[in-house]
């Protein structure tokens, strides 16, 4: 046929759609093929290709390409239209554009439905969905004793304007409203549905489908298929089967328009290659309020077309669309981002040409938008709707950029301490992926379910870590095989569990090191940790700090930190079945801190005094305790004893060996006297230090060791 393309697509898709032949549907453009005919029916002057080019490339709708067709009778557009407008993947989304930028007037289709004259369609076929958040809206209207054949010449030559190929009257009318209002449908044979009724439903795992295009199929259990009572019978909102559509014997349609939810249909097409007209729509969504126009309007071209006799009524299943969505807008709020001071009765003369019905009171607009503006959710939006009427280029340049310094906010300021702290002492900032594998993760649980994706979405390393700390000591794996050692890393990020069905994240910061000598490298730990609260909150934070031995079964000895009393996180000697498990040669001494506590600590507090006038007096002790005393209770039990003019208390370090029984070891710690006042004597300290030791005998068992 003269001004058909060299090669024809080949007919895929629900009702035997054709695919598009612009951009694809995965990318951010996608292509709209328009008759140039076609397009004028629902303006009320015409346009010819010249303006209609230049109207829908100022509106943001470039077209590609033009092609004569039909021998020269019309003229096909390419237009190219943006991923988040699906109102434009239509010939009356597309004339809506140009007559709102072309000072003309939009001349939709009525969508009329001719009077009915058939039994009540509930008598003649039934509608079933059992997953009604995957299938918001499913109806289904019902003609009988309709004559399948060959197209006439008005409806043969539109479908073949915009390349596609004519397949019988009652097909073409699916594809013609398709490419009329954006409305995918679908016409089933009714007397090869077995039972005479659909039902929307999940595909059984396995289950064959043969589709239109010959093609066949395993589907998935999540994949939403409609069937008959037999099997599925098209794949709900991608392509029909072959064993239901529409041939010249066909006397009885069902015809199904309904509205799919997006990332279902996306996922089922691209798992089973599979893709149509009807996906590449239904994948940006439809307009829930243009089901039934859409479904009024095939039957009424149907019955003009093939005959027939209409069903009296129409099986709705789901939800009635809710009420249009109304947003404000600030008149001044446009003028600030757009550098143009419009006034608000301009503003919403804008608005209402592309048919966003808006209203001025005061110094407000009040827009409701239409249902099949999907786009449009807040009052940035209207603004963008202002600006591309306004015209683009007549909004001015500015040759200077206005930028107002701020301070950073508290968190990127105490993250940035924190790292700097971290840093200075040694440590290696890690970023690691978040998806690990479930062998690595479970021995990390300790309450909670793993949270996982599921195997078809990825395959290997699919479960999200419970926490940092698995993902930081792979990380030690693969230095500890390059041949580095003494190794300190960290990482601030997320852990995943799931409780109670829901996953619940959490930020950390996880610190590890190495730790071959362990009871120094706990202890450097500690420091670090001391250091972080320091330059979060102050000496206060610091004095307010405590490490309190527990029992933690990550760890081989553990202490829980707590800030004001509260727990913020956890320190010690991982225990050697984890370090076993990722086959570390060195002991790991590791810290896993609550960012959000550590981080409630900032900005600090600093106090300031003056420095001392008198000299101190230093006096160590070494007392020999029971293994299991830790240095938390000593540190106690010396503030118990209130020595007067006892300054502070530091840990020195622990002796185990020969000069101590086995299961005891040796504490030493250093105690600073001072007297603001005076300088200080000896014999005024050694009744302080004498109290001090009667103390740590009383509460902790200890003996002086000589």
């Amino acid at each position: 046929m003269p001004g058909m393309p060299a090669v024809r697509p080949r007919p895929v898709g629900s009702g035997r759609f054709w695919r598009l032949a612009g951009r694809g549907g995965g990318g951010t453009l996608c292509g709209m093929k328009t008759s140039l005919k076609w397009l004028n029916t629902y303006l009320d002057r015409p346009i010819d290709a010249d303006e209609a080019e230049h109207l829908l490339t100022d509106a943001g709708f470039p077209v590609e390409g033009r092609e004569p067709v039909l021998g020269g009778a019309d003229l096909m557009l390419d237009v190219e239209v943006t991923s988040n407008r699906p109102d434009v993947l239509s010939h009356v989304g597309v004339a809506r554009e140009i007559a709102a930028r072309g000072g003309r007037s939009l001349r939709p289709p009525a969508c009329g439905l001719p009077e009915a004259g058939g039994a009540a369609v509930a008598s003649l076929a039934s509608v079933r969905v059992a997953e009604p958040a995957l299938c918001p809206a499913y109806t289904a209207r019902v003609i009988t004793g309709v004559q399948v054949g060959p197209s006439p010449d008005w409806l043969r030559e539109a479908i073949e304007a915009v390349g596609g190929r004519s397949v019988n009257n009652v097909v073409d009318v699916t594809n013609y409203v398709l490419l009329e209002l954006g409305q995918p449908l679908h016409a089933f044979d009714l007397g090869k549905l077995a039972g005479r009724g659909v039902h929307v439903r999940c595909a059984t795992d396995g289950e064959p489908f043969t589709a239109i295009d010959g093609t066949k199929h395993k589907l998935r259990p999540h994949m939403l298929v409609i069937a008959d009572d037999n099997e599925p019978v098209a794949v709900a909102g991608v392509m029909g089967g072959k064993d239901s559509e529409v041939v010249e014997t066909t006397t009885d349609l069902l015809i199904e328009s309904a509205d799919f939810e997006a990332l279902s249909v996306r996922r089922t097409s691209r798992q089973l290659k599979l893709s149509s007209d009807s996906s590449f729509r239904f994948e940006r969504g439809v307009d829930p309020r243009g089901v039934d126009a859409a479904s009024r309007r095939a039957c009424e071209l149907i019955l003009q077309v093939a005959g027939g006799t209409l069903a009296e009524g129409v099986i709705r299943v789901g939800d009635e669309p809710g009420p249009l969505r109304t947003i404000e807008l600030w008149p001044q709020r446009t003028a600030a981002l757009l550098g143009v001071d419009l006034p608000a009765e301009a503003q919403a003369a804008h608005l209402n040409a592309l048919g966003i019905e808006t209203h001025v009171a005061g110094d407000t607009l009040t827009a409701t938008v239409p249902s099949y503006r999907l786009d449009l959710l807040r009052e940035v939006d209207l603004i963008e709707e202002v600006a591309r009427q306004h015209g683009l280029d007549n909004i001015p340049l500015k040759h200077t950029i206005d930028i107002v310094a701020h301070h950073p906010q508290p968190s990127v300021q105490a993250r940035r301490a924190m790292t700097e702290v971290l840093v200075a002492h040694g440590y290696h900032e890690t970023v690691t992926p978040s998806l690990m594998a479930l062998d690595d993760a479970e021995p990390f649980y300790v309450t909670g379910e793993p949270a996982s994706l599921n195997a078809e979405m990825r395959r290997q390393d699919n479960t999200l870590r419970p926490a940092v700390l698995p993902s930081l000591l792979a990380c030690r794996k693969l230095n500890q095989d390059g041949g580095n050692t003494g190794v300190k890393l960290f990482e601030l990020a997320s852990g995943w569990s799931r409780r109670d069905g829901k996953i619940a994240e959490g930020r950390q910061l996880a610190l590890i090191r190495d730790a071959a000598d362990a009871q120094q490298a706990v202890s450097e730990l500690k420091g670090t940790i001391a250091e972080l609260v320091h330059v979060l909150g102050g000496e206060s934070a610091v004095s307010n700090m405590a490490f309190e031995p527990i029992e933690d079964p990550w760890y081989a000895a553990a202490a829980v930190i707590k800030l004001n009393g509260s727990p913020a996180g956890s320190v010690g000697l991982l225990a050697s079945r984890l370090t076993d498990h990722f086959a570390l040669q060195t002991p790991v001494a590791s810290a896993l801190i609550c960012v959000e506590g550590f981080m409630s600590l900032y900005p600090p507090t600093h106090s300031a005094a003056a420095l001392p006038k008198y000299p101190a007096i230093e006096r160590d002790l070494s007392v020999v305790v029971e293994e299991q005393v830790a240095w938390q209770a000593i540190a106690s039990a010396v503030a118990g004893a209130r020595p007067d003019l006892l300054e502070s208390t530091e840990f020195v370090g622990t002796y185990r060996g020969k000069q101590v029984d086995k299961g005891k070891k040796s504490v030493t710690l250093r105690m600073q006297f001072r007297d603001p006042e005076r300088t200080l004597r000896h014999d005024q300290v050694d009744p302080q230090v004498a109290s001090v030791v009667q103390a740590l005998m009383a509460q902790v068992g200890a003996e002086l060791r000589a």
